[in-house]
This record gives C-alpha cells, sequence and structure tokens, in this order.
C-alpha cells in the first residue's frame, strides 16, 4: 500500500508541477527555442559504424582532379562538419491489413473407474467414476482490421554535424513555425552518403540511413487534444 500512495503522490507531483507551468503560459504564445548547436539536437554521442580499410589515394595532392567531384570545378555540395544541405521529405504510405482467426477445442478424459479401493460405500452418494472423469470445451475468435493512409510533404535544412572515417556525414535539423499560439516543429537527422546529394545540395529522405523524423506541434491546440492528466493517471492505473 506503501508504494501505491508513493506512487500516486509522484504522478500527482508531475501533473501538478506542468498545471503550473500551462498556468503560466496563460496568454502567451509559446516560447521558441533557442538556436544552438544542431550537434545537441538529439544528444552529443558519436555515431559508431564499420569503417572500411581507407583507399591509397597516391599522389592526387598534385591532380586536377578532386576524389567525389563531379567537375573540374568547387563543389557545392554539402562535405564538411558545419555545411549545410536541404532534406525533401516526401513520404506517400498506404496498408490496409485484415486477419481473422478462430479456434474451437474439445477434450475429455474418462478412466470408467468403479471402485476405489473399497471407500465408495462410505463416500455415499459420491460416485468414483466422477472423481477421474475430465473434460474441457474452449474457443477464441478474433478480427483485427488495420486500413491507414499518411501523406507527408516537407523541406528543411539540416547541418553536417560529423563525418564519419569513410566520408559518410551525420546530420541533424530542426525547423519551427509559429501561428498564433501554436508551435509546428520539424526534426530530422540520420546518416548520408556525399554521392547521394543532387548537384542543387538537396537529398531525398529515402537516402538517409538511420533516418529520424518528427513532425508534431505545441501551444493551445495540442493542449486542448491531449487527455487530461487525471484520464490519463486513470487509464494507467485501471485494471480493467
Amino acid at each position: 500500500m506503501k508504494k501505491t500512495y508513493v506512487l500516486l503522490i509522484a504522478a500527482v507531483s508531475l501533473s501538478a508541477c506542468g498545471t503550473f507551468d500551462r498556468v503560466k503560459r496563460i496568454g502567451k504564445a509559446p516560447e521558441m527555442t533557442p538556436i544552438e548547436n544542431p550537434a545537441k539536437i538529439y544528444g552529443r554521442k558519436p555515431v559508431v559504424m564499420p569503417m572500411p580499410a581507407k583507399a591509397y589515394e597516391g599522389d592526387r595532392a598534385n591532380s586536377l582532379w578532386r576524389t567525389g567531384a563531379r567537375t573540374f570545378f568547387n563543389d557545392q555540395r554539402a562535405h564538411q562538419i558545419g555545411d549545410i544541405l536541404t532534406v525533401s521529405i516526401r513520404i506517400e504510405d498506404k496498408a490496409k491489413i485484415k486477419n481473422s482467426t478462430e479456434r474451437t477445442r474439445t477434450s475429455g478424459e474418462d478412466s470408467d473407474l468403479t471402485n476405489l479401493f473399497g471407500l465408495e460405500r462410505k463416500l455415499g452418494q459420491i460416485n468414483p467414476a466422477s472423481l477421474t472423469s475430465f473434460g474441457s470445451t474452449s474457443s477464441n475468435k478474433g478480427e483485427g482490421t488495420v486500413d491507414r493512409a499518411e501523406s507527408v510533404n516537407l523541406t528543411v535544412a539540416a547541418v553536417v554535424t560529423q563525418v564519419l572515417p569513410n566520408g559518410n556525414m551525420v546530420i541533424a535539423g530542426r525547423q519551427e513555425v509559429r501561428i498564433n499560439h501554436e508551435v509546428r516543429e520539424l526534426l530530422v537527422s540520420g546518416v548520408v552518403r556525399p554521392e547521394d546529394i543532387a548537384s542543387d545540395n538537396v537529398i531525398e529522405h529515402t537516402q538517409i540511413a538511420e533516418a529520424r523524423i518528427s513532425y508534431g506541434g505545441r501551444g493551445t491546440l495540442s493542449d486542448v487534444q491531449n487527455p487530461r492528466y487525471g484520464q490519463e493517471l486513470f487509464d494507467i492505473l485501471f485494471p480493467f
């Protein structure tokens, strides 16, 4: 019981802190996030992946041709830490699944026992045969349907935060747009290959490895759409 009370007090305290913060924001527009080091968006932990052996480039220091370049002119695509590239997000996902399962099982056991070591007379109305007769019946039927369609069409600029030993780059970008009292936030991060970046310095989201794309919002409308703290606590604690 003590543990239950402690959990309830902790949950109420957390919800109270969030409520006080919302009370302080009454009549005010949501604050924008200050500009900071993009490497901190998803933490400072560096990406570690298996790397191939570095190829020998010979005496290319005096060559007019640069490795990875498409022309003899300067390559304007992102290639080092701090460079900016554009990420094009075009998601058109559709999924339709329908499952149906049905199971029925009946079992029975009977040993045809008529005597029980002479004790059947002392048992009165109890029939020894009923003591070793077992039977069970079970049935299960379930149906499930998924019909989902998603469409996302966004563009965001990202910054190169790390260059891996094989030349691949880790990128991270964030975009915030505030309209009245509602802030829309777009986050993107992942690992890209320099050769997948187009000549106009744009890369498709399908060419980003370990892609993490988040699109959401916060503000007055988002607060109204979210369930109340008491309702969330009730859904967590109520066992039925």
